[in-house]
């Protein structure tokens, strides 16, 4: 049996807005150069590459920085609803990290609480539903 191979190379998939070599440039572009790609990106593309971006797990966030120089009305004309999530989560601000407390504070337990521990409970007792424990033989 023979197998047929493509020669043309690789290709977009059918859904993707851009053609592979934007996508490409998009994709490796560092925080610097990404705006001055899709500043040549017109308006409704750029939205449509936003969303498609953001559809693909393992391009999320990628879709997300796509999507912060996307108009909002832009995003909802091209993904409906989404496009307004896709738009509220790319201006989304990053939580700020929590610095971890010093030791001697963690160990203590504020006044009237209990301390909880997961570790070095005892076993719970196995539940019963009746009949015996022994060994039933069927032959």
């Amino acid at each position: 049996m023979t197998q047929s191979h493509p020669t043309s190379g690789a290709e977009p998939e059918v859904d993707c807005p851009v053609s592979l070599e934007v996508l490409g440039s998009v994709y490796r572009a560092d925080e610097f150069d990404l705006p001055l790609i899709l500043e040549e990106i017109p308006p409704l593309k750029r939205a449509q590459l936003a969303a498609y971006l953001y559809g693909k797990s393992h391009m999320h966030k990628l879709g997300l920085k796509v999507a912060r120089s996307c108009d909002r009305d832009d995003l909802i004309r091209v993904a409906g609803e989404i496009g307004s999530v896709i738009h509220g989560q790319a201006h989304l601000k990053p939580a700020r990290p929590v610095p971890e407390a010093a030791p001697q504070l963690r160990a203590k337990t504020p006044p009237g609480q209990k301390k909880v521990s997961l570790a070095g409970a005892a076993p719970k007792p196995a539940i019963s539903l009746g009949g015996s424990a022994k060994v039933r033989n069927f032959d």
